[in-house]
C-alpha cells in the first residue's frame, strides 16, 4: 500500500492508523507546519498577557515570527514580527504599555495598527511614503482568556472549530482563571505520537494506574466534533487532587488540549521540532477559590507524575516506529475513535500536499 492510499479514509470499525512514515519522514516535518500549522488556529498567548493598551507579545507560530498588541481601543492585532524595511524583528520579547512599536534593527516606527509612523533618516529616499507601509496582519482571536492566530485566509471560522465548548463547560468561567506556572517537557518522539496518546484512554489502566482510579474507566467515553474531540469522565476518589466533578480533556486541531478539572485549566501546546522530538508546555491556571488553591501543590505533583508516564511511553512508540518492523496497526473502534478523528484530519492535510507536490 502506498503513502497515497494510507492517506484514504476509512470507518472507524475497519481503520487502520496512520502509516509509520509519517512520524519518521523528515520530509513531512516541513510539509506539516505549510499544511497543519499554518493552515489552524495556534494557541498564542493568554489575555492576561494582553491586559492594556500596547502590551504585546511575541512568539513563533508555523515556524513564523509573530507580534500581537493591545490596541488603544482594546482590540488585538496580530502581525507578522517582521520590518518592512530588512526583515528585522519589530519585538524581540514581551512588552508593556508600549505607545508605538520601533524595530529593534534600524528603528522604524509603527503604530499600534501596524501603520509604519517613522524611518529613520530616509529623508533622500525618492517615491518613499509611510503612509503606503504596514505590517502584513494574521487573524487573531480571543476566546475564554486565551489568545488564538492564525496564519492562513484558508483556516475554518473560529467559531466553527470552538462551537459548543463554553456551553459545554459552563458554568466554568476559563477567563476568570488566573496564571500560575509554565512547565515545559522536551520529548524524543515525533509531536504527533503525543497527541495520539493524549487521544485515548485505552491506556489508562497501563500506564496511569493513579489516574485510572481517579477516573471513571466505565463510562470514560469520547465525543467528536468536526475540529476537536472530548474525553470526559466523572471525577472519584480525587478530592485532595482534582476536587469533586468532572473532568473534560479537550483536544483541538492539530495541536491543543484543554484539560479542565473543578477550579483548574491546564493548557497543552504541542510544538514540533524536527521529525523526532517535540516540545509539549504546560500552562496552569486555577481560580482564587481557597480549595481549589489548597490542592493545587497535590495536582501538580499530580500532573508531573502522569507526564512522566506519557514521556516514558512515547519515547518508547517512537522508537517502535522507527525500528522498521512495524507500519500501521488496527485501531481499537471503542476507545480510539479520538485518534482515528485526529489521524483523518492530517489525512486531508497529507492529500492536500501531495496532490501540490503532484501538481508541481
Amino acid at each position: 500500500m502506498t503513502l497515497s492510499e494510507h492517506c484514504r479514509k476509512h470507518p472507524l470499525e475497519d481503520a487502520l492508523a496512520l502509516h509509520a512514515d509519517f512520524y519518521n519522514d523528515a520530509r513531512w516535518a516541513g510539509q506539516e507546519q505549510r499544511e497543519v500549522f499554518a493552515r489552524s488556529w495556534q494557541l498564542a498567548a493568554h489575555s492576561g498577557d494582553l491586559h492594556g493598551s500596547g502590551d504585546h507579545v511575541v512568539c513563533e507560530m508555523a515556524g513564523k515570527p509573530i507580534l500581537i498588541v493591545r490596541a488603544a481601543d482594546g482590540a488585538l492585532n496580530a502581525f507578522y514580527n517582521v520590518c518592512r524595511h530588512r526583515a528585522g524583528p519589530i519585538a524581540t520579547c514581551n512588552g508593556k504599555a508600549a505607545r508605538t512599536l520601533q524595530c529593534a534593527y534600524h528603528g522604524w516606527t509603527y503604530a499600534l495598527d501596524g501603520q509604519l509612523r517613522s524611518a529613520t533618516e530616509m529623508q533622500g529616499a525618492v517615491n518613499f511614503n509611510p503612509a503606503d507601509i504596514r505590517l502584513p496582519r494574521v487573524q487573531v482571536q480571543e476566546w475564554q482568556g486565551l489568545v488564538f492566530v492564525a496564519l492562513s485566509d484558508e483556516v475554518p471560522a473560529f467559531d466553527a472549530v470552538f462551537k459548543d465548548i463554553a456551553q459545554r463547560i459552563a458554568p466554568i468561567d476559563l477567563g476568570a482563571m488566573r496564571f500560575a506556572k509554565r512547565d515545559s517537557y522536551p520529548i524524543d518522539c515525533n509531536w504527533k505520537v503525543y497527541v495520539d496518546n493524549f487521544l485515548e484512554g485505552y491506556h489508562l489502566p497501563f500506564v496511569h494506574p493513579g489516574l485510572s482510579k481517579m477516573l471513571d474507566y466505565r463510562v470514560y467515553d469520547t465525543e467528536l466534533h468536526d475540529w476537536y474531540s472530548l474525553q470526559h469522565s466523572p471525577l472519584r476518589n480525587s478530592g485532595d487532587i482534582y476536587g469533586d466533578g468532572h473532568a473534560f480533556y479537550y483536544f483541538i486541531y492539530p495541536n491543543i488540549m484543554l484539560n479542565i478539572t473543578p477550579g483548574r485549566l491546564q493548557t497543552n501546546r504541542i510544538i514540533p521540532v524536527g521529525h523526532e522530538r517535540c516540545i509539549v508546555e504546560f500552562d496552569y491556571y486555577y481560580t482564587d477559590d481557597p480549595e481549589v488553591q489548597a490542592r493545587v501543590d497535590n495536582e501538580q505533583a499530580f500532573s508531573d507524575e502522569i507526564q512522566a508516564e506519557d514521556i516514558g511511553i512515547c519515547e518508547h512508540v517512537q522508537k517502535g516506529l522507527a525500528s522498521g518492523s512495524y507500519s500501521a496497526g488496527r485501531l481499537n473502534p471503542k476507545r480510539e475513535s479520538g485518534v482515528w478523528h485526529f489521524q483523518n484530519l492530517l489525512r486531508t492535510a497529507y492529500a492536500r500536499s501531495m496532490a501540490g507536490d503532484d501538481a508541481k
